[in-house]
């Protein structure tokens, strides 16, 4: 049986939404730390390893918090005091330094109650390995693969490096069955680099149950998209992000990212499906129900970045069980949950064409008609930074240098500054949605990215690559100031009964850009935006719970988008918070922020 997929407990975990309202408008300013349980975890100079940013979302069930840690250690906490009850530590450092361009780091366990023995196990995709760990103890369960262990890489379709290869998103159970995807690191680029296979194991056994090729084998559907034998060679195409379930119809989800190389498609002609594509599967079997490909041969890493969403809405005054991908491109696209057909036109439109030698964009990208986009697309030099008029000039000369345009203009090298980046937009931690109101609340980052494309002069063991991205390319100038105006992150509540944006708000600040120097004496706006890629939660009271990528946790009016409370964390908070009602019958609310010795679950309640 199913208990809890995703990476959030006490709500629903497709849209990030709590019942609980013990904490409201009225009180929330009484909101005070109750306890903070540190991760106590350090670079390992033996290993040559250094933990990420602590970005886990812990899931609760029966008084209990279980959650990841960056190095990948499984820990169970009393969700009153914040006790540690257990440890597990899979020991992921000792291969030393993950590839991926997150470093360490992990956002969350899936939970399985054995409808025969009824155990509750925890689930951990640690790297390559899927674990499977007794919710009692901390320790591994016998019966499951060898120890408690399954080894993913000898099931993808072909040899794959183990050290290429990682996972972020927890795993999804439906009934009997364990559902990952995986990560791959973007810089990564040579042929058959590691694969997107999703892959379902026996909650029970550890046995591989079946597998969905994201990039089709041949005979399959989509295969004819790959041109000039491509699908042969083309890894990643994966899934990073968390997967969807709906349980009743047995359906799944998959937010699919791009294709290698994520900047340069000419070893791969064609549209590339299913890359950069919501697909629905058939949970039991892993058969395809259907897919809308959202970006076609991808050239930007548009990654599908976040769990789609399951909302029911009125569009046009009938009821709709529906899905939304939020993509890092700025909009959300809507679509019927069993059919895929899009309840607003999505319409093909031309785009610019590539000047890279070799390189055969697609001549149409996908634009939704509905909701409008909720980040910035596309750069002018209108869009320069324009706190002064000296500022805005020199910012103007920075942006004559590059290639700019309107969203989808392609990398080149001369340089294309594209808007939104490679972090969106939306990113993993996806939307938070009120199924009262119809409501759909998205923090998203507004910075653009410069991608650069290279000639290799020389080719190594990661890279073989004709051409691939220039590394290191920054969008500032003055040492720190970013070429494009402010805020760099909004908050967007969407009415997705009608298709439009309530309100659009500046989300968050950034400390490091109000204290530099060029800017002393300037009048700046009340926020500049924190950029990051965490979400927020919704409670039943009408409170958005977000952090998103600044100091600060802030609790937000849900029908304004106004700032309500907010505490400094006094490090850097990148991931989702979560509530739920102790068994002391407190409604509190956690976070996970910071990074190495410093990072720490902190929660809250009402005093």
């Amino acid at each position: 049986m199913l208990l809890l997929t995703g990476s959030l407990a006490a709500q629903d975990p497709s849209i990030h939404y709590s019942t609980l309202e013990q904490i409201t408008r009225a009180n929330v300013a009484q909101l005070k730390p109750l306890w903070e349980w540190k991760t106590g975890e350090e670079p390992l100079a033996e290993y040559k390893t250094t933990p990420g940013m602590f970005e886990t979302t812990p899931i609760e069930i029966g008084g209990v918090l279980y959650l990841s840690t960056p190095y990948n250690r499984v820990v169970a906490l009393d969700a009153d005091t914040g006790r540690e009850i257990w440890a597990y530590d899979p020991k992921a450092y000792v291969e030393g330094q993950v590839t991926n361009g997150t470093g360490f780091v992990h956002r969350g366990v899936a939970a399985w109650r054995d409808s025969r023995s009824g155990k509750l196990r925890i689930f951990m995709n640690s790297r390559y390995h899927l674990i499977a760990l007794d919710a009692a103890t901390g320790k591994p369960v016998n019966e499951f693969g060898d120890n408690g262990v399954v080894n993913l890489i000898p099931n993808l379709r072909w040899p794959t490096n183990p050290k290429n290869y990682s996972n972020t998103s927890p795993p999804v159970v439906y009934k009997d069955l364990v559902i990952l995807g995986n990560g791959v690191a973007d810089r990564l680029a040579y042929r058959q680099d590691p694969p997107g296979d999703v892959q379902a194991y026996s909650a029970r056994t550890g046995k591989l149950v079946w597998t969905f090729h994201t990039v089709p084998m041949t005979g399959e559907f989509g295969v004819d998209t790959w041109r000039n034998g491509s699908e042969k060679v083309t890894g990643h195409t994966n899934v990073w992000a968390p997967m969807t379930l709906d349980e009743a119809r047995g359906l799944l989800y998959l937010p699919v990212s791009t294709p290698s190389n994520d900047f340069y498609g000419g070893a791969r002609p064609g549209q590339n499906l299913f890359a950069d594509s919501l697909v629905c599967l058939d949970a039991a079997t892993g058969k395809r129900k259907w897919h809308y490909q959202l970006v076609h041969h991808g050239l930007w890493d548009y990654d599908m970045p976040g769990p789609p969403l399951l909302v029911t809405i009125q569009p046009a005054g009938r009821r709709l069980d529906a899905v939304v991908q939020l993509a890092k491109m700025g909009w959300a696209y809507v679509f019927d949950r069993v059919t895929g057909k899009p309840v607003w036109p999505i319409e093909e439109r031309r785009v610019e064409a590539s000047d890279v030698p070799g390189e055969q964009a697609w001549g149409t990208q996908p634009f939704p008609t509905k909701p409008p986009a909720f980040e910035e697309q596309g750069v002018s030099l209108e869009d320069a930074f324009d706190l002064t008029p000296e500022l805005k000039a020199e910012a103007q000369a920075e942006l004559k240098k590059y290639r700019i345009g309107p969203i989808f203009t392609p990398p080149s090298m001369q340089g294309t500054i594209m808007r939104p980046g490679m972090n969106g937009g939306a990113n993993w931690g996806g939307g938070a949605f009120d199924p009262e109101t119809g409501m759909l609340y998205v923090k998203s980052t507004n910075v653009p990215a410069l991608i650069r494309i290279m000639k290799n002069a020389e080719k190594t063991a990661d890279v073989d690559a004709d051409y691939s991205m220039v590394r290191n390319t920054a969008t500032e100038f003055h040492n720190g100031i970013p070429l494009l105006k402010p805020p760099y992150a909004h908050l967007t509540a969407i009415d997705l009964n009608k298709g439009e944006i309530l309100w659009h708000v500046p989300f968050g600040d950034d400390a490091r850009l109000r204290a530099h120097p060029a800017l002393k004496g300037v009048s700046l706006p009340e926020k500049l935006g924190a950029a990051g890629s965490s979400g927020a939660v919704l409670t039943k009271s009408g409170l958005l719970f977000i952090a998103g990528g600044g100091n600060a946790l802030y609790a937000i009016d849900a029908t304004n988008g106004k700032d309500l409370w907010q505490f400094d964390m006094g490090r850097r908070t990148n991931s989702n918070p979560m509530t739920y009602r102790s068994p002391g019958g407190r409604q509190i609310v956690v976070v996970a922020s910071g990074v190495g010795p410093g990072a720490r679950v902190v929660a809250f309640t009402v005093r």
